[in-house]
């Protein structure tokens, strides 16, 4: 089905009066990680009307990946970047999403995420986190971070929230729970935390 950016803004738009599609035609956003929270955080961005996204991973989807991310059976064997990059064109296709099939680390982050007013961090190893947390704002005195940290298990999704470091920085999750830990992922709980990471971007542009 074909659609003019105009009818996908009021669609956009349609339950609320305030001009969303317009404030986040003009954000750029990166997402640092494609798998459980970031597919679902860059598809929740898209749905929103994210302007741009850039998002990074350098990794493939495989079966075991369908339990929580956005993927389909389709899917297995391409590129997370190439597969995100087809479903958001099938739910936004007027977001531009930039992709980078990279190893995102301390010392490339900065660059690959360049122009993003906010970075959305999903990766699910403490020192990736670690080192993009440290990497970014030390880089970039302007970028927010929103991280996620706990969303393991099958408990109450009521437990994740979104909480304040600092002025640039967020942390959504428990705090507490880790697939280490044996307690597995399921999507819900994987989804909820990715939806508390985008409505927090979202919030951030809309308050802009």
């Amino acid at each position: 089905m074909e659609i003019t950016e105009e009818e996908f803004a009021r669609a956009v738009n349609s339950r609320s009066k305030f001009p969303i599609y317009e404030k986040m035609k003009g954000a750029v956003i990166g997402v640092a990680g494609l798998g459980g929270l970031g597919s679902n955080i860059a598809c929740a961005l898209a749905r929103s009307g994210a302007g741009t996204l850039i998002a990074a991973d350098f990794d493939e989807v495989e079966l075991s990946n369908i339990n929580r991310q956005m993927y389909t059976l389709k899917h297995i064997g391409m590129k997370k970047t190439q597969a995100i990059k087809e479903i958001i064109s099938e739910i936004n296709p007027f977001c531009k999403v930039i992709t980078h099939d990279i190893f995102i680390d301390g010392q490339n982050c900065a660059e690959i995420f360049n122009g993003c007013e906010i970075v959305c961090e999903a990766f699910d190893n403490a020192e990736s986190k670690a080192a993009l947390v440290n990497g970014l704002l030390l880089s970039n005195k302007e970028v927010k971070l929103i991280s996620g940290s706990g969303m393991a298990g099958f408990g109450r999704a009521n437990d994740i929230t979104t909480k304040t470091v600092s002025e640039r920085f967020f942390v959504c999750g428990d705090m507490k729970t880790d697939v280490s830990d044996g307690e597995g992922l399921s999507a819900s709980r994987v989804m909820v935390c990715a939806g508390h990471q985008a409505s927090k971007a979202v919030e951030l542009i809309l308050n802009r």
